[in-house]
């Protein structure tokens, strides 16, 4: 049941980026996949998307190497970075409808900004690629605080920046991280389950990390905000 009492017309959407705004975590799996096993870490990408989706590259990559017992080789990262960039011009889409929706928000004076585990590089090659770097008066990173998702400090940050308090945030989030982390923030979460890397299940995971509910394509996103946007047609 979503809650109906948070979030008012001059309230705050946050959206995530990777899964929600643009269906990247394929490609992101598969590249990662790819640098690791050139690095002599054999990792599948099935593999990588079931444990690190959410979590930002840093965070990643310090668990792969403590759970190795050794080191990755220099300059990984950025190779790994390059290696996403080019995959990223080839195949990356943004998600259906996410401009539409961005289009109603804008309509009802709604403020809304990103928050993502993505390195500001990285969010200004994927969002740019696919148009909608523009559309957002603030893309956040996870870079921006001291503990990425799951802890709550990149939503606390994306409403001081915003200038809403938390309790009047809604959060859309594909990743059990991101909506922990939400749900630590004091703040309302819409599980995404739209993204081509989410399998069947999905859903119930993100009911289970404290979404308040779960939804399959960005055409039904305005009607779930009317929930918690009283009075307001985003239909």
């Amino acid at each position: 049941m979503i809650r109906d009492d948070g979030l008012k017309q001059s309230g705050l959407v946050v959206f995530d980026c990777d899964g929600v705004l643009i269906d990247s975590e394929p490609v992101s799996c598969a590249a990662t996949s790819a640098e690791l096993h050139d690095a002599g870490f054999p990792i599948g990408a099935e593999v990588i998307g079931q444990r690190f989706t959410g979590m930002s590259t840093a965070s990643m990559l310090a668990t792969i190497e403590e759970e190795a017992g050794r080191s990755l080789p220099d300059g990984f990262a950025d190779r790994l970075h390059d290696r996403e960039v080019a995959m990223f011009h080839e195949d990356l889409e943004a998600v259906a409808f996410i401009a539409e929706v961005l289009d109603h928000l804008d309509a009802l004076g709604v403020a809304y900004c990103v928050a993502s585990s993505s390195t500001p590089e990285r969010l200004e090659v994927t969002l740019g690629h696919v148009g909608l770097y523009d559309r957002f008066p603030r893309v956040l990173s996870a870079t921006m605080v001291k503990n990425g998702k799951p802890a709550p400090d990149l939503f606390l940050l994306a409403a001081r920046e915003m200038a809403v308090p938390p309790d009047a945030c809604i959060v859309v989030e594909d990743s059990v991280p991101g909506v922990r982390g939400a749900r630590a923030a004091g703040m309302a979460v819409l599980g995404f389950c739209g993204a081509s890397h989410c399998q069947p299940g999905h859903g119930d995971d993100l009911i289970g990390a404290g979404a308040q509910s779960t939804f399959d394509s960005m055409r039904d996103l305005p009607e779930l905000l009317s929930t918690l946007l009283p009075g307001a047609n985003v239909v």
